[in-house]
């Protein structure tokens, strides 16, 4: 009972007409997963010829168990007098198991059909997450001085896209999904697929912002082949492939935060700029106290780099008290040259040096060092 591929010659327009039935699937399209086809007597003879097109398996199915299935390609005649031929390679090893394995209960005594199964990855399936869920962002870290280490900043995201699956087990399929349905369409399972995709996507999120991959929140769209390979290494689409399925791609579209998180971003931006400013200033006068130990001139002409540094510093930092301090000085500040002098000299009786004749105070003539009375 099996399958024979019929010749090159067979598929003639003239040798086509001999054949009694000419099964096919014509409406294999993005929504159709599976079709049943058969004969008006509901048996597949010798003189039935089966055709699969590209991207379709063809499983030939009596009595409740599976007689023959193929993916590859071609025209096919079913004898049940031949062993089964399974062909289309990668699937061969499932076809065999099929063979041995599957059966349905409750199947008509002598009932035979071919059931086309979709072999093309199913695309433009869209998930999102209704709701915001936790990312933790490595883009933005929080420093913590006491243990030495940094902590994400959390933020809450929406993230949507579409996926593409593809029907990698066509037994698993028929029997936990599909059954023995005249025909199966995507829409008969979108809505589960999509909770669990939706599932499985947020547990892929978990890993992209963990310490090892501190994927930025922003950049997750460009993250498409890391969530793939996240996905297959974790199993995290098992209830998918139970159902002889498997996710072949994820695609993010877009991201978006809550407001509440946008202002936890630009609170976190405000800070660190206000944080790099006196981390500036602290380098700068780091770098001071090493030029003022290697200063040829002197430590005391090296440590005014340090003292200038410090100046700045108390500037950006105490602005209220820098202006303060002006303040309380300005009326110092606008006095003449002659007045400060004159403010400054110390308080005593005038005298003449009788030896030059100029004007002095104190024991000595500050000109010629003449001793006065």
């Amino acid at each position: 009972m099996g399958l024979i591929k019929a010749a090159g010659k067979a598929v003639s327009s003239t040798l086509k007409d001999q054949w009694k039935e000419f099964i096919k699937c014509e409406n294999m399209d993005n929504n159709t997963l599976m079709v049943k086809k058969t004969t008006e007597n509901g048996v597949i003879t010798k003189k039935s010829a089966i055709e699969v097109a590209p991207g379709q398996i063809a499983v030939i199915f009596q009595s409740g168990k599976i007689l023959d299935a193929t993916a590859e390609e071609g025209i096919y005649t079913f004898d049940e007098s031949s062993s089964p031929s399974f062909f289309a390679g990668d699937f061969g090893a499932v076809f065999k198991e099929m063979w041995t394995r599957f059966t349905f209960n409750g199947a008509t005594n002598k009932d035979q059909a071919v059931y086309f199964i979709n072999a093309k990855e199913i695309i433009d399936n869209k998930f999102g997450t209704p709701a915001p869920v936790p990312y933790q962002d490595y883009s933005h870290p929080i420093p913590n001085q006491m243990t030495n280490t940094i902590t994400p900043l959390r933020v809450d995201v929406k993230c949507f896209g579409k996926y593409t699956f593809k029907i990698t087990d066509p037994a698993v399929f028929m029997r936990e999904v599909a059954g023995t349905a005249d025909v199966y369409y995507k829409d008969d399972i979108c809505e589960q697929m999509r909770s669990e995709v939706q599932a499985s996507f947020q547990k892929v999120l978990n890993e992209l912002g963990n310490s090892e991959n501190k994927a930025p929140v922003l950049e997750l769209p460009s993250y498409t082949d890391k969530i793939k390979e996240i996905m297959d290494e974790k199993v995290f689409d098992q209830n998918i492939r139970d159902r002889g399925m498997s996710i072949k791609s994820f695609i993010i579209e877009s991201v978006t935060l809550d407001e509440e998180s946008n202002r936890k971003i630009d609170n976190y931006e405000l800070s660190s700029n206000n944080y790099m400013q006196q981390g500036a200033i602290v380098g700068g006068m780091s770098k001071a106290v090493v030029d003022a130990a290697n200063n040829s001139n002197g430590a005391a002409t090296g440590m005014m780099g340090v003292g200038m540094v410090n100046m700045a510093s108390n500037g950006m930092m105490n602005n209220a008290m820098g202006a303060a301090f002006t303040n309380t000085e300005g009326s110092k500040a606008d006095l003449s040259g002659e007045e400060k002098k004159e403010e400054s000299a110390p308080a005593g009786k005038m005298n003449f040096c009788p030896n030059c004749g100029t004007k002095a105070s104190g024991k000595f003539c500050s000109n010629c060092g003449t001793k006065l009375d």
